[in-house]
């Protein structure tokens, strides 16, 4: 065997690889980005626990072929590189979402979260989900409030008393 097919199997298999541990997988097209502004997306990816990778379009063809991701075959045309997100699905939406704010070059094309395909319409509606952790923190917000101000109309029902007991 020639050592080109060796490499493109050795590359197949790590592709797999990305995918089996994937949560989430995110078609980009990243044309007109430059290695600076690539550099800064695989940065802020590398933080948030996921990964920014480019790939030729049909060795993905041939890892995704008979998984959840197959479904996104139809949308590797053109340069594509893929967001993975292995930790919290939405994380490579979001990152990807708010980097194309900055940088109207870069487009979202589709995504397999969690299993289900999603076009560009829900992928954009996927990215503005709050994390995780800010979902918690409005919960926990929630439940406070409530607590919060029984406690104070407790105190202040209690003081009056005091008040009253005080002067009689």
């Amino acid at each position: 065997m020639s050592k080109n097919f060796d490499r493109k199997k050795k590359a197949v298999q790590e592709i797999k690889e990305k995918f089996d541990k994937a949560q989430a997988a995110v078609l980009v097209d990243y044309r007109g980005l430059n290695v600076e502004e690539v550099t800064e997306l695989r940065k802020q990816f590398r933080e948030a626990g996921a990964e920014y990778k480019i790939y030729k379009n049909n060795l993905v063809k041939i890892a995704i072929e008979g998984t959840d991701f197959e479904a996104l075959t139809e949308d590797l045309k053109g340069p594509n590189a893929i967001a993975f997100g292995f930790e919290d699905p939405i994380v490579p939406a979001k990152l990807v979402h708010e980097f194309a704010k900055k940088h109207k070059l870069l487009e979202l094309k589709s995504a397999v979260v969690e299993g289900q395909y999603c076009d560009f319409e829900k992928l954009s509606s996927i990215a503005n989900i709050p994390t995780r952790e800010v979902l918690i923190a409005k919960f926990m917000g929630s439940i406070k409030s409530p607590v919060s101000n029984f406690v104070y109309m407790a105190k202040a029902i209690a003081d009056k008393k005091n008040e009253e007991n005080a002067e009689a």
